[in-house]
Order: C-alpha cells, then sequence, then structure tokens
C-alpha cells in the first residue's frame, strides 16, 4: 500500500510537470510553424491517447513515466514530402529552434515562479528567527552567537523565515570559508534595531561527521524549541519503535547512555541517527526497561537523510509565546518578486551544487534520482497542500537546471548545437552531432545508474 501511495503522489506531482514542460516545446513549435507529429506523456509502448482529426497529431500517455517528448517532423529521422519541407523542424531557422527547444525549460522556471508566488501569499503563521539554542562544538559556538537575537541576514542576503535560512546555509555545502550572520539585538528597548554581525568559520561545510545533518543542526543555531517532557503518547503501528518493544507511556530517560530531558533532545538523536542501532533506557511503571531500536532512515526535502522510529509526543499542547511568534504575509505584487529572488536562488544554489560534486567539494552521494523523488513526492502529500505545491516547485526548478545542461542529449546540449548553426550559418554535420548525442546518453546513463544506485543505498 505504501509503494502505491508513493506511486501516486509521484505520478501526481511529476506527470504535470512533465506535460507543461512537453507542453512548452509544442506550443512554440506550432507558433514557429513546425509540424508536430507526436505529443507524449512518458517513453516507450503507447497506453492509450488519441489522434486529432484536424492537426492529426497523436497524443499519448506512455508506459514508462520518467520523461516525455514531443515529435516533429524532421528530415533526419524520415522521409519529408516536397511540399512540407518548410514544415520540418531542420529546415528552421537557427533562432526558431533554440526557442522551441528552450520553451520547456523556461516552463518548468515558470511553474516553479508560479508556485512559490501562490506559496509567498498564503499567510503562515511561522517562529520568529530568533535563535533559541545554539549547538556546542559547531560554528554558530565557535562565532559566540547569542541566543534569542533575531537572524536578520546570512552573507549580507535579508532572511525572514528559518526555511530561508536553511537554504542560504545549505548553499555553503562543502566550502571552508567564514559564513556572515548578520542579528538583531535580543534588547530592543535598549538598543532598537540595532544590528551585529558576526563570522562563523565552516570547514568542509555538512561533510565528514555532518554529512546527512540538515544545514541548521550543522551550523549549530536552532530555533525556539518548546520543553516537552519526553513521554511516548502514540506510536506508529509499522514504525521502529513499536515493532522493537517501546509502548505508549515509556518515558526516555537516555539514548546511547546520553541523558534525555526533553522530547526535541529524543528527536535530535533519532534523526541523526538513520539505521543506527541505538541502545534506549526509558522508564515503564517505575521500572527501567532496556531496548535497542534502529531509525528508519528518511529523506527530507533537501536531500538529506534522518532517522525516524514512528513514535509521537504525549503533549500535544503547545503553548509558543508570542515573542517567537511571527505572522508571514506578502501582497501579490511583492509575492511575484520574492517568487523570482527564490527562484534565482536555488537555480544557482543547484548549479553551484552540481560543481561542487564535479569538483570533489562535496560527495557524488548527494545526487538523488527517481526513487527518492518519489518518496518526498509522498512525505509532502502527508504534511499539507503548500508542501505539495513546494515540492512541485522545486523537482520543476530542477527539471529546468538539468535540462539546460550542455549536455548533447538534453535541451542545453541541443540549445549548444544551435547556437553554433546560428554562428557558422549551417548546422554541424550528423557525423558529429551523433557522436556528441552518444556522448551524452553515456554521460545521462552513468548519472541514472549513480542516482538511483544512491536511491537504493538510502532504502537499506
Amino acid at each position: 500500500m505504501t509503494f502505491l501511495l508513493t506511486l501516486l503522489a509521484a505520478i501526481f506531482v511529476l506527470g504535470p510537470l512533465i506535460a507543461l514542460h512537453e507542453w512548452g516545446h509544442y506550443i512554440v513549435a506550432r507558433i514557429c510553424g513546425v509540424k508536430v507529429l507526436t505529443y507524449s506523456i512518458g517513453f516507450g509502448p503507447k497506453l492509450f491517447g488519441w489522434t486529432s482529426k484536424k492537426s492529426g497529431i497523436d497524443y499519448r500517455i506512455s508506459a514508462l513515466p520518467l520523461g516525455g517528448y514531443v515529435k516533429m517532423l524532421d528530415e533526419r529521422e524520415g522521409e519529408v514530402a516536397e511540399d512540407e519541407q518548410h514544415l520540418a523542424f531542420n529546415h528552421q531557422h537557427p533562432l526558431k529552434k533554440i526557442a522551441i527547444v528552450a520553451a520547456g525549460p523556461i516552463m518548468n522556471f515558470i511553474i516553479a515562479i508560479a508556485l512559490f508566488w501562490v506559496l509567498f501569499m498564503t499567510p503562515s503563521e511561522q517562529l520568529a528567527t530568533k535563535i533559541g539554542q545554539v549547538l556546542p562544538d559547531t560554528p554558530a559556538a565557535m562565532a559566540q552567537l547569542p541566543t534569542g537575537d533575531k537572524i536578520v541576514a546570512i552573507d549580507g542576503h535579508e532572511v525572514q523565515t528559518w526555511e530561508g535560512i536553511n537554504y542560504r546555509l545549505a548553499g555553503r555545502m562543502g566550502e571552508t570559508d567564514n559564513v556572515s550572520i548578520t542579528l538583531q539585538s535580543a534588547n530592543q528597548a535598549d538598543q532598537p534595531n540595532q544590528t551585529k554581525t558576526y563570522q562563523a568559520p565552516v570547514t568542509n561545510f555538512m561533510q565528514g561527521d555532518a554529512q546527512g545533518k540538515d544545514a541548521l543542526t550543522s551550523f549549530g543555531m536552532l530555533p525556539w524549541q518548546p520543553q516537552i517532557a519526553p513521554i511516548v503518547g502514540e506510536l506508529a503501528p509499522d514504525g521502529a519503535a513499536s515493532r522493537q518493544g517501546l509502548q505508549v507511556g515509556d518515558r526516555i530517560i537516555a539514548i546511547n547512555h546520553q541523558k534525555i530531558d526533553d522530547w526535541i533532545s529524543a528527536t535530535r538523536m533519532i534523526r541523526d541517527n538513520p539505521e543506527v542501532l541505538l541502545d534506549f533506557t526509558v522508564l515503564r511503571d517505575d521500572n527501567t526497561v532496556q531496548l535497542q531500536i534502529m531509525p528508519q532512515g528518511k529523506k527530507d526535502n533537501l536531500g538529506n537523510d534522518y532517522g525516524q522510529i514512528g513514535a509521537m509526543v504525549d503533549q500535544t499542547e503547545i503553548v509558543i509565546p508570542d515573542a517567537y511568534k511571527t505572522t508571514v504575509v506578502y501582497g501579490p505584487g511583492e509575492s511575484l518578486v520574492k517568487s523570482f529572488e527564490k527562484t534565482e536562488q536555488l537555480a544557482v544554489m543547484t548549479v553551484d551544487s552540481m560543481g561542487k560534486m564535479l569538483s570533489g567539494m562535496i560527495g557524488l552521494d548527494n545526487l538523488s534520482g527517481p526513487i527518492t523523488i518519489a518518496k518526498v513526492a509522498k512525505q509532502s502529500f502527508d504534511i499539507s497542500w503548500q508542501m505539495v505545491l513546494s515540492t512541485a516547485a522545486l523537482i520543476s526548478l530542477s527539471l529546468a537546471v538539468l535540462n539546460l545542461l550542455p549536455i548533447p542529449v538534453l535541451d542545453g546540449g541541443h540549445i549548444v548545437y544551435h547556437f553554433i548553426e546560428l554562428i557558422r550559418g549551417k548546422p554541424l554535420s550528423e557525423g558529429v552531432q551523433m557522436v556528441g548525442l552518444n556522448i551524452g546518453l553515456l554521460l545521462l546513463a552513468g548519472f541514472m545508474v549513480l542516482a538511483i544506485g544512491n536511491d537504493i543505498s538510502r532504502l537499506f
């Protein structure tokens, strides 16, 4: 059942993104006067579809839902009647070819901007960006960041939410340098709007022992968190906790012989140790009980590993002080500006991360494939509709960036070919193009094998 729900979630999120990506190619091709033969969502054998009586275009859903394609009239792929040669893709001006090829990734950028725009316009109550805790032996501790102060900028970039802070820090993955943190004093009565900038040194940030942790935990500054007694109130029937002996009403007093005083400490210990056997000491009916529980490995929306045992806290009513709450809402115009800014920031971060993987600054195990994407899609449905939209926006953005890479088999590679044609006045020979396409296929296949291999290793 879980597999089916994960598959359906992936189809629900990825299907429209793929369809709209291909629609971008399709609509611009038709505007440019190119004859479209097939519009397919998915690859391989046709499952169902129809042929337009007016245009003759074959619209279809195909068996392999890992992409799609728009097939156009092209002499390189078959004979073209003399009276239709002006409709063939290969007879078009290079600028028209570039427009048709670029339309797919551009559509994915537009989708990401539109979804972020909706999310920015949606009012949300969030934790204020005040530092609630500084973890020992972390960059935040070395910079002596004070608790209670409000984070207003990272590396000179304004931040208003903890999500924004997390993204800015994640963008420094693998780096060795200082991270600039600008704080607003907690004592606003005596020092209104006074800010101070701290320099926090990072070394191979989020690598080594910190790999697998989220950016905030790795950096060592966390939001305010309530003090909740570590008493189990509910257990997931298929979770590691219930399978390995934890019971409702148990009070966790130690994990791996480290004293646990609150639920947040227990949660952090569990999250930081996916697929690691942990020694639990719990108090049950005034008796001490020893258990061994291995947290199941999960994946968050940034691709980070975390552990989960399927245990929920006993306390359901959590009161957040007003000083640590803020309502975030923007008007349509400001939301649109912020959606462009966020799309640009994440696109740059994606390209930067690829460069870091190629240079060895961060490991290739950060690469994720379709299995991880499906799992993240399923997790987003378990949280909220806002998370579904956010996940769809991030995937759409990733599709846009990946398709623009200058690898011949991808849109970006074809754009390079057509730019060369524009400069030379004639296209590259078919032999040269085929060599490039074969190299591109090998590179893409290698990346896919690596990504799927990473996905499988995370499952087991």
